[in-house]
């Protein structure tokens, strides 16, 4: 190899590191890990060790990559049975709420500072767009009361896409030859086509799992996450908008019965945790400090217009048809978190060479910081203020694998061959060494938890939960009694 290509793979995978241990310093505070990982991109970046990089268009196309990874990485979580009530609401928030929101931001900016309107309305598009990865990860951990939390997770899921074509669009040579029905059209069509191939794809991708007999388990996360990223690119391919699809297509196949669901849910988390990483190391790389404290003045001014008057007359107008209580309007105004989709769609009117597309990038970056310092750690006491958060229940837990890291344990399973010898051996017979049980038989469509009456038949599905020290011993153990019957090693 190369010795320049492989001391640039080192300082990119140390670092890379180096921001994944970074997550454990972001779990104890209420920040999104994106500001730390931001940080460290800026450290090693020209005002830090002075790595210079400048790659716009790289950065650009890496961004909507990676933000397609974390959009798909949502729609697998996200639960369609908390979604459907309030999808329509959520809908109508992440179209005409994003319209409302573009226009205060823009008029503000236009009238008030004198900037140019095609430079305002870029400015008022990418701010109004909420970050899917920055929700995810502080509302997760917000027990939030009904239907809030669902709405915030499928806005920010949904909100990406008409955000991504008006940005485009005025970033295009066609600005200026577009009358506003034909850009409605547009954008009509591209979240039309985007949602129904979205959902077209998804169908057929949860089929296709379901049908699928692969020759290895860890297949299965790859699949899925291919699947979805097939559904981006493909969309891509015709013009419509592959955001929407991402997200929709990851829905439909996260809210199907998964092979495998724990594997592939653990492998598009970890995915989407290292675009999250890779991402903000980048645009840290990418940001010039030098430029930052000219754009503080215009960058709290727009924050604030987008923080106490556009998103909350975004929500206000949106709830209208719905009766929204003033208190759960309130929280959702004072969520609407922004982080890394801003930041990515203000790189695309610099790709594009438009005029004021550098000054549009500083501010967003510094909106971004401030917004994201200020916001995420009043989320918690100002919802329990509003009354949207409840003090006595416990935030979602991975039950699966958080106790089992606790004590240091696996969940070991197999299934009983019809003609091994663990066929007609009851439940105690079995002799696991300490620290392993048998704590669950599937049987046909039925589940039971084991006792000493509990006979063991062909096809059943075991699970043992067994220690770190025990595992080795309880795998012998099942695999002596399979050939050997009950009695295998009875001397030893």
């Amino acid at each position: 190899m190369d010795e320049h290509l492989n001391l640039v793979v080192l300082g990119a995978s140390v670092l890379l590191l180096v921001a994944l241990l970074a997550v454990r310093i972001a779990n104890r505070t209420s920040l999104p890990v994106l500001l730390v990982y931001l940080a460290l991109g800026m450290a090693v970046g020209e005002a830090g060790l002075g790595v210079g990089f400048e790659d716009y268009g790289l950065t650009a196309d890496l961004g909507l990559f990676a933000l397609a990874v974390i959009l798909a990485e949502g729609g697998l979580t996200t639960r369609w049975s908390q979604v459907r009530p309030v999808l329509p609401y959520a809908v109508v928030l992440s179209t005409l709420g994003v319209a409302v929101s573009v226009a205060v931001i823009a008029s503000i900016s236009h009238f008030l500072l004198g900037i140019e309107l095609r430079t305002a309305v870029l400015l008022g598009g990418v701010v109004s767009s909420t970050d899917a990865a920055a929700v995810f990860s502080v509302l997760r951990r917000l027990p939030l009361k009904g239907r809030t939390s669902a709405v915030l997770e499928a806005e920010s899921g949904l909100n990406d896409a008409p955000v991504v074509v008006l940005v485009t669009l005025a970033s295009s040579d066609a600005w200026g030859d577009t009358s506003v029905l034909a850009a409605t059209g547009l954008v009509a069509y591209e979240l039309l086509a985007g949602a129904l191939l979205g959902l077209l794809i998804g169908l057929l991708g949860r089929e296709l799992l379901a049908r699928a007999a692969l020759p290895s388990a860890g297949l299965y996360p790859v699949a899925t996450v291919g699947l979805t990223l097939v559904a981006f690119t493909a969309t891509n391919a015709l013009h419509a908008s592959g955001f929407l699809a991402v997200y929709l297509a990851a829905m439909v196949i996260g809210n199907a019965r998964l092979p495998h669901r724990r594997a592939v849910l653990g492998f598009a988390g970890s995915l989407a945790l290292l675009a999250e990483a890779g991402l903000f190391l980048l645009l840290g790389l990418l940001a010039s400090p030098g430029r930052l404290p000219a754009a503080l003045g215009t960058a709290l001014l727009v924050g604030s217009v987008a923080a106490f008057v556009a998103r909350p007359l975004a929500v206000a107008v949106s709830a209208l048809p719905f009766r929204l209580p003033w208190r759960e309007q309130a929280f959702l105004s004072w969520a609407g978190l922004r982080g890394a989709v801003p930041i990515v769609l203000a790189i695309i009117p610099v790709t594009e060479g438009v005029r004021g597309g550098t000054r549009v990038l500083d501010v967003v970056l510094v909106v971004v910081v401030i917004g994201t310092l200020l916001q995420a750690p009043t989320l918690p006491r100002v919802g329990r203020r509003l009354g949207v958060v409840e003090a006595d229940r416990a935030t979602d837990l991975e039950v699966e694998a958080a106790p089992l890291e606790e004590v240091r344990a696996d969940l070991l399973g197999l299934v009983v061959p019809p003609r091994s010898h663990l066929v007609g051996v009851y439940a105690d017979e079995l002799r696991l060494p300490p620290g392993a049980h048998l704590t669950l038989v599937v049987r046909g469509d039925r589940s039971l938890v084991p006792d000493r009456f509990t006979r063991l038949e062909g096809g059943d599905q075991l699970l043992v939960v067994a220690t770190a020290e025990s595992r080795a011993a309880a795998e012998a153990r099942l695999r002596d009694v399979s050939r050997g019957g009950k009695l295998a090693g009875w001397n030893r």
